[in-house]
């Protein structure tokens, strides 16, 4: 069975009026991905814990950063990336959980094209979108040789992945298959980089350091029913999450959701294969991911990750 943050769901729900108001910025739009916090939404156990969480939806324009700098919510979804880059730009946002284990980060190819692991891809045109050079692809550099002339434009759209059989671009392994599949004759080969060393947090919850402290209580309190929400998530019973992210985003389909659970179920994204408490972070693994980034430079080497992050709201192991 998966450990948990404990979260103390005891007795009534608490009274309307007692209950701490909390919001949580998406990444994304509602999604698969974020399927413990609607679950924790649907099922009560925010409320049980003493909280109105208000879930704010992301979009491709939505700087989460920012909004949480700038007080319009309190807390928000993230990576690693996201408050050492804060921390780099003299920002005070720090890191609390994570409840991805694993990004979800892939490069996609055809098949039949003699791609089968991430080596095979190191002589390939990739197209790889602007912000993601500054991230996964710098990875990629330091740790497997690949080089900046491999890069193409990445067009925010199938057509031209689907239109050229040598084409790879970066992707999500909790949809490639999924939606990529359904427009060619055999599935993608999608590599996920977390299974080649990348690091990276995801589906991470930031704040800003003062905000989290003055408001410790909620914030534990938020990460503990976030994790009894993810917990039914992975133990397949995702059924109201599920409805509630269809409802706040129509677009989502119900077959890509089962799709989206089973890839995070059977590739272990939200515990790793260590099997770690739903949301709980390592400081050894920060410092290791700041040491990569620095050695790929984008990082200095006067960074303290530790400005990045606080394992103090989650639970002793």
């Amino acid at each position: 069975m998966r450990r948990l943050l404990p979260v103390l769901l005891l007795g009534s729900p608490a009274a309307a009026q007692d209950l701490v108001p909390l919001s949580y910025h998406l990444n994304w739009l509602p999604q698969a991905e974020h399927c413990g916090f609607f679950q924790a939404e649907a099922n009560g156990l925010y409320e049980a814990a003493g909280l109105d969480v208000t879930l704010l939806a992301g979009g491709p324009e939505t700087n989460v950063p920012m909004l949480v700098a700038g007080g319009a919510a309190d807390l928000g979804m993230g990576s690693s990336f996201t408050t050492m880059n804060m921390a780099l730009e003299g920002i005070e946002g720090v890191t609390v959980a994570a409840f991805l284990q694993k990004s979800p980060q892939t490069l996609v190819a055809h098949p039949g094209q003699g791609v089968e692991t991430l080596e095979d891809l190191k002589d390939r045109d990739i197209m790889v979108a602007n912000f993601s050079r500054m991230e996964f692809w710098q990875f990629l550099k330091a740790e497997y040789g690949f080089s900046d002339d491999q890069l193409r434009p990445y067009a925010y759209s199938s057509a031209p992945f689907l239109a050229d059989a040598r084409a790879v671009q970066q992707g999500y392994v909790t949809e490639d298959a999924f939606l990529l599949g359904q427009e060619m004759d055999a599935p993608p080969v999608s590599i996920l980089l977390a299974d080649y060393g990348y690091r990276d947090y995801a589906a991470t919850v930031f704040g800003m350091s003062d905000w989290l402290e003055a408001h410790r209580d909620a914030v534990e309190a938020f990460l503990a029913a976030s994790a009894e929400g993810w917990q039914q998530c992975i133990a397949g019973d995702y059924e109201p999450a599920k409805r509630a992210v269809m409802a706040a985003n129509p677009d989502h389909s119900a077959g890509l959701f089962d799709f989206k659970m089973s890839q995070l179920i059977d590739r272990d994204m939200v515990t790793g294969e260590e099997d770690v408490p739903i949301g709980s972070m390592d400081a050894g693994r920060w410092s290791a991911f700041a040491d990569t980034m620095k050695a790929a430079g984008v990082y200095p080497e006067t960074l303290d990750p530790a400005r990045a992050y606080d394992l103090s709201f989650l639970p002793a192991p």
